[in-house]
């Protein structure tokens, strides 16, 4: 389950609420994501209330983008959520998809590649390993609590860069907009075969999509004020275009079996994506979810 970090409106108290009842519940992973540009809370600094709020659950980032970051200061970031965890963080990273939050931070765009992504990458697992990369007295720590680093995973929708990313990552985080089960399956097949390529064991497959429970028009209605809010780079006309076929709508008996169907394809981890902060949605979800523990 993702954490609704995207919605208007937020407190400690809905985000505490959401992050315990997730800790509590059938869920393997509690998700959420990086934007600089906008309204939502900061990505690492959440990590560390995340850390204390939850005992249980695996903490996955979908997806920190290091080109936006010093990777030094990142890996040590990273090791510090590793630490107050307790081993408990996986890492998603992918280069981001709008140049504003690049701009916002006086990123360089030519470096929103995934050989930028890989560069950084290789800073921070040197820096994980204790290695000393400047002529500082000690080497920069804490060490994080998984020996080599926490776990990495690459977020994208692309097979080349899945290809690419075979050589530092250990698993996908994808995400699907429309729902394409058989575009979903071929991306998992591009990453089992690259993983094979590379002499690795076979990838985390997850992905995700947002989703909206109830009957009737309501459900899509929510997906799309949600679409509208979180995708305010896209000219809104383009929005209303694709948000009747963009995400999950419907019952929770009609989830269920959108999850059995994912499974089917072999997924590994469906990351769903709340389009409201409403505590009901979780709780519906949470009902779902617990058939597939």
């Amino acid at each position: 389950m993702t954490m609704p970090v995207m919605e208007p409106d937020l407190d400690t108290n809905v985000l505490k609420a959401w992050a315990t009842a997730i800790d509590d519940g059938p869920y393997s992973s509690l998700c959420w994501g990086e934007r600089i540009a906008f309204d939502n809370p900061d990505c690492l600094t959440l990590l560390g209330a995340l850390s204390a709020w939850t005992d249980r659950v695996r903490l996955v980032t979908t997806v920190v983008v290091p080109q936006l970051h010093d990777p030094v200061m990142l890996a040590k970031a990273l090791a510090t959520g590793d630490m107050l965890c307790g081993g408990r963080l996986t890492v998603g990273l992918g280069i981001g998809g709008r140049h504003e939050d690049y701009h916002a931070v006086g990123a360089d765009t030519s470096a929103q590649t995934m050989r930028g992504m890989a560069e950084r990458v290789d800073i921070m697992r040197r820096v994980w390993a204790g290695e000393k990369i400047t002529e500082s007295v000690l080497p920069v720590g804490p060490r994080p609590h998984r020996s080599g680093g926490p776990e990495l995973h690459v977020g994208t929708t692309g097979p080349k860069t899945i290809r690419s990313a075979s050589a530092w990552a250990s698993g996908v985080a994808g995400v699907t907009l429309d729902l394409d089960l058989v575009r979903q399956q071929e991306l998992f097949d591009v990453a089992r075969t690259a993983w094979a390529d590379a002499g690795k064991p076979a990838p985390h497959l997850a992905t995700s999509f947002w989703f909206a429970l109830g009957t009737g028009d309501g459900p899509r209605e929510q997906v799309h004020r949600h679409l509208r809010h979180y995708m305010n780079w896209i000219p809104a006309d383009f929005v209303d275009a694709i948000a009747p076929t963009t995400g999950w709508a419907g019952t929770e008996d009609e989830l269920a079996a959108v999850l059995r169907r994912f499974a089917e394809i072999g997924t590994d981890e469906v990351q769903l994506i709340p389009t409201s902060s409403d505590p009901d949605q979780l709780r519906r979800a949470t009902e779902v979810a617990a058939e597939f523990a």
